[in-house]
C-alpha cells in the first residue's frame, strides 16, 4: 500500500513548484513593468519642476532672457534625467520643450512616447486581459511658474 502512494505523489512536487512559480513571476513582471514607468513619470515631474524653479533665478532685464531660461531649463532637465540609460532613448531637445510666453509665464512640459518605453519593456498580450502594462500613449509631465 505504502509504495503505490508513492507513485502517485512522485510529480506532486513538480507541480505545486510550477503552480508556484508561475505566481512569483507575474507578481515579479507586474512590479517591474509597471514600477519602471512610475519612476521615470515621477522623474519628469520633479525634473520639470526644478527646471523651472531654477529658472526664477535669472535676471528678467537681462537682453538674452527668453535664450537663456530656455538653455538653463533643458540644461536643468538633462542633469536630473541624467540617471537614465541610454536604450530608454530620452532626449531632452525631442522629448521637452520650454515655453516663455511674453506675460512671463514658464512652462516646461515633458512628453515621452510610448513606442520608446516598450522598445525596452516587452508588453505581454494576455487573452481576456489584454496588454500588461497597459500604459498610456505618452508619458507627460508639466510644471509652470509666473515668473
Amino acid at each position: 500500500m505504502q509504495a503505490s502512494l508513492c507513485k502517485r505523489q512522485k510529480g506532486a512536487a513538480a507541480l505545486e513548484f510550477v503552480a508556484v512559480f508561475v505566481i512569483f513571476f507575474a507578481v515579479f513582471y507586474g512590479v517591474v513593468s509597471y514600477g519602471l514607468p512610475m519612476l521615470m513619470l515621477q522623474s519628469f515631474n520633479q525634473a520639470s519642476s526644478e527646471a523651472v524653479r531654477r529658472c526664477v533665478a535669472l535676471d528678467p532685464a537681462s537682453a538674452t532672457y527668453g535664450t537663456d531660461v530656455e538653455a538653463l531649463a533643458k540644461r536643468v532637465l538633462g542633469e536630473q534625467l541624467a540617471w537614465m540609460p541610454a536604450p530608454l532613448a530620452f532626449k531632452v531637445n525631442s522629448d521637452a520643450t520650454v515655453v516663455l510666453t511674453p506675460g512671463k509665464l514658464l512652462t516646461v512640459k515633458i512628453n515621452y512616447a510610448k513606442s520608446k518605453l516598450t522598445a525596452v519593456l516587452p508588453v505581454l498580450k494576455l487573452p481576456g486581459i489584454g496588454e500588461v502594462p497597459r500604459l498610456p500613449d505618452s508619458l507627460k509631465a508639466e510644471a509652470s511658474l509666473q515668473l
